[in-house]
């Protein structure tokens, strides 16, 4: 897979995505990252690519012609003609829905990506409306810019890719991989600062560890983030889990 990130500051990467499991499966040839300098694409002998907004305001914005030049450019490198829409164009916006691990898995499924990182104000609404395919958002904050958002979304969707994980066990089970949680997690020692492992995780039964964590999953998700069991599939059995969790939140007594 090829990610194509269209930026003001390639220098950035591949940043934190050299390192780790993530690492290793750019040096492996799972998936690479392509960075198209925006300035390469600005106008007259400085290389512009923003101005200032129509109608007024603080800041800058990023102008249509070097974007949609960069955004070509990619394009042409995935293969495609320029109007080719085939490969998606994905904004890193905070008007863009919100990035989530549906959407990563959806994203995987794809053997390219044109990332464009905003900047300043944003980019000229043109662009938007006739190069872009797709916006994501990856939060309720607001950032420099768009490179850490991209870094953030191709070191999700790498990981979701075959050959980048050591164990394709380990993206199966990961917090969101089924809509909820991840248990909690012990290693040894079985005893630290008077704190013990629980006795289910040493027992050597599996069926009993396997339901302790998938209990423990629920108990977690319905904790700290409630908003996720109602698009979760849950078993008649784990309701009734969940129905008792929720009466010891209401009476937490021993």
């Amino acid at each position: 897979m090829r990610f194509h990130v269209v930026t003001l500051f390639p220098n950035s990467f591949p940043g934190p995505l050299a390192d780790s499991v993530i690492g290793r499966g750019m040096d492996d040839g799972v998936f690479s990252v392509c960075t198209h300098d925006l300035r390469e694409y600005g106008e007259g002998r400085h290389r512009i690519v923003d101005d200032a907004p129509f109608g007024g305001g603080p800041g800058m914005v990023l102008k249509a012609g070097p974007l949609a030049s960069a955004i070509d450019s990619a394009k042409v490198e995935t293969g495609q003609r320029k109007e080719s829409t085939r490969t998606p164009v994905i904004l890193l916006d905070p008007r863009g829905r919100r990035f989530d691990q549906s959407i990563s898995d959806e994203l995987a499924s794809h053997p390219e990506l044109i990332l464009v990182c905003g900047h300043y104000e944003g980019v000229d609404e043109r662009v938007r409306e006739m190069l872009v395919t797709d916006e994501i958002s990856i939060g309720d904050f607001v950032l420099t810019g768009g490179e850490l958002a991209a870094m953030v979304l191709i070191d999700a969707v790498a990981r979701r890719l075959g050959g980048v994980l050591g164990s394709e066990e380990s993206g199966r089970r990961d917090s969101f991989a089924e809509g909820l949680l991840q248990y909690p997690q012990y290693t040894r020692p079985a005893t630290f600062d008077g704190s013990q492992v629980p006795e289910i995780l040493v027992s050597g039964d599996h069926a009993k560890v396997a339901e302790w964590r998938r209990r423990r999953s629920l108990e977690e998700t319905l904790a700290r983030r409630s908003d996720l069991i109602d698009r979760a599939e849950i078993s008649e059995r784990e309701q009734e889990w969940l129905a008792e969790a929720r009466r010891a939140e209401r009476d937490p007594r021993p």
